[in-house]
């Protein structure tokens, strides 16, 4: 593989997340705090530089708009009220992923329906889906998994055919690219999280919600500040929430934007090094290597002995991550919604995902030693843990 930026870091600890993902970055901050902490205009929410950073989002992306909100989940939140989700609606969401996709539906009082995953993919089965839908469904909210995008031209499909909203759950995604369309174009609107550990993170909690569609980027922008629509202040249009973004971060983010898909990259790299050396080993499954969708948040696989990988990973340095070891309709706190609404549903491939998945550090701040130690150290614990075939059975001798 390509050698990557060496980090000096003692191979023999290597973190899942680097401490040091800012570093490169450390002066500019810092001026950036010093200019925009000082500046006459004392304006640290909402500003010019969050103005100059949605629209650098929208040129990327070729967005009608992008709204920058506090998080991803906030994101969610403020896509799901600008669409009118509340009560009595329902929302299907994967069974398997992160709490908001099942919170922020129950946040506006509808109902979040759990449906299945792919057992490949990890994301939500359209086909699965497609099976959960209702005459109260009124949107679908697939989300990309670790490193892989969603079917979304299948969703894309299946909210046409059925006539509901389609929201796009690419909080991990942003700079991954699907039958050419960017994470986060799909349906009505997506969702990007800034948090630190995502690929484009940064050093505090933000989102954005991305929408080719004006009027809903009109009332997100509005929900997200109290209700304001940014022209005259204490004057509410709406019951909103204080969703809005630092400038700070927003100038900083603009720094950083550039170096992107050089940062990607570098994922993408490690992230098929992984894949080349994993592929085919006893008790273990690589995500998928086709390279249309992939995002490289995480390199996520399934392992037969998930915790016996995790703990030998450990005893030879390596980070690992285990994100969800339930499924969503299993955690206290879904459970019951899930029981109420959806008696007897199983979800077998969450709970198996939930069950297997392990993750490997991928950050672009790994060298190339530490990535080829992390794979001989999967490769060396699946060899050595190799099933032993079983034993022919004993044919009784024929009798003379």
């Amino acid at each position: 593989m390509t050698t990557g930026t060496t980090t000096g870091r003692d191979r023999d600890t290597i973190p899942f997340f680097p401490p040091d993902l800012f570093h490169d970055d450390r002066e500019t901050l810092l001026r950036l705090l010093y200019e925009i902490g000082t500046a006459p205009e004392q304006k640290f929410i909402l500003g010019a530089h969050t103005a100059r950073f949605e629209e650098a989002l929208r040129e990327q992306l070729g967005a009608t708009d992008v709204v920058a909100c506090s998080s991803g989940t906030s994101a969610l939140h403020l896509v799901l009220a600008a669409l009118g989700i509340g009560p009595g609606d329902e929302v299907v969401v994967p069974a398997f992923g992160c709490a908001p996709l099942a919170a922020a539906v129950l946040h506006l009082g509808a109902v979040p329906v759990f449906a299945d995953i792919d057992p490949r993919t990890l994301t939500l089965d359209p086909a699965d889906a497609e099976r959960r839908l209702t005459a109260r469904t009124r949107a679908v909210m697939p989300a990309h998994m670790f490193s892989v995008m969603a079917d979304m031209p299948a969703f894309a499909a299946l909210a046409a055919a059925h006539g509901l909203r389609l929201v796009e759950d690419s909080a991990v995604a942003q700079g991954a690219v699907l039958a050419g369309r960017p994470a986060g174009m799909w349906g009505d609107a997506g969702v990007y999280s800034f948090v630190q550990v995502k690929s484009f993170g940064m050093p505090g909690e933000g989102g954005a919600v991305v929408t080719r569609n004006p009027e809903l980027a009109r009332r997100a922008r509005m929900l997200r500040n109290h209700g304001q629509d940014g022209r005259r202040r204490f004057v509410h249009h709406e019951i909103g929430l204080n969703s809005r973004f630092d400038e700070i971060q927003a100038a900083f983010q603009l720094h950083r934007l550039p170096g992107l898909p050089a940062r990607l990259e570098r994922r993408a790299r490690i992230a098929a090094h992984y894949t080349e050396r994993l592929t085919g080993l006893p008790g273990i499954t690589p995500p998928p290597a086709d390279p249309d969708g992939r995002c490289h948040y995480v390199y996520t696989l399934l392992a037969e002995d998930r915790d016996a990988l995790r703990d030998h990973l450990a005893r030879h340095g390596v980070a690992t991550h285990v994100y969800y070891p339930k499924a969503l309709p299993d955690q206290a706190a879904f459970a019951p919604v899930a029981a109420a609404h959806q008696p007897g549903a199983a979800w077998p491939h969450a709970r198996r995902a939930a069950d297997l998945q392990l993750s490997l550090p991928v950050h672009h701040r790994l060298d190339d030693a530490q990535v080829e130690h992390i794979a001989e150290t999967v490769r060396g614990h699946a060899l050595r843990h190799r099933p032993t075939p079983p034993s022919p059975p004993v044919r009784p001798e024929r009798s003379a």
